[in-house]
């Protein structure tokens, strides 16, 4: 099964939906890929709940979405960077029936949107809607959102970073060769490359 989906956000707040995937809206002038070969971008993958913001469990309200304490400094560094922020995550509250499909884009569209506040602007939020028995290949550590955002947006998947705080996230990472993959907590990760204790330390490395 393979139903991951992203969604942009223009500067009006509306969203474009093709079909189930919700597509970025493309600018009028981009490249034309058929005539011009596109270099590839490198990006910064990050997990929403626990990484992003605290993880309460199922956090699907505004009213219980708290920022991680030092996420905007750290994010602004990584677009200076040259990174294309884009979130990677699991949400299985919606296959569990928690919460809709509705309430998840809904807080997404205001998460973006306080992060432009910030001066951050995600490339890309690929989610997971699906239980973990539901068998399919977008739930971390399957690899299918990182497959299709490689896809999707030009990647050198080896030259990306993964930040979780799950070593789901990091199996993930791992099974499309991104390089470099830091576990945010107090580890030890198995399949990461760095772990740091807070998401203030993610600038201290070598990226």
């Amino acid at each position: 099964m393979a139903c991951m989906f992203s969604f942009m956000v223009g500067a009006a707040g509306d969203v474009v939906y093709t079909s189930w995937f919700v597509r970025e809206i493309v600018q009028s002038k981009a490249i034309d890929n058929k005539t011009q070969p596109r270099e590839k971008r490198v990006a910064f993958f990050l997990d929403r709940d626990g990484v992003i913001n605290t993880d309460h469990g199922y956090v699907s309200r505004i009213e219980d979405f708290h920022f991680t304490e030092g996420i905007f400094p750290v994010l602004r560094g990584l677009s200076a960077k040259g990174y294309l922020l884009i979130v990677i995550t699991n949400q299985s509250g919606i296959g569990r029936g928690y919460y809709t499909k509705q309430d998840f884009e809904k807080l997404t569209v205001w998460m973006r949107q306080r992060l432009s506040t910030e001066g951050i602007e995600l490339t890309a939020v690929y989610s997971c809607p699906h239980s973990p028995d539901e068998g399919c290949d977008c739930r971390k550590p399957a690899p299918g959102m990182l497959v299709q955002a490689g896809r999707e947006h030009n990647l050198d998947l080896s030259l990306s970073w993964m930040v979780g705080d799950k070593e789901s996230d990091m199996q993930a990472a791992e099974a499309v060769g991104i390089s470099n993959r830091v576990l945010l907590g107090e580890g030890p990760s198995i399949s990461g490359t760095h772990t740091v204790s807070s998401i203030n330390e993610l600038l201290t490395l070598s990226i």
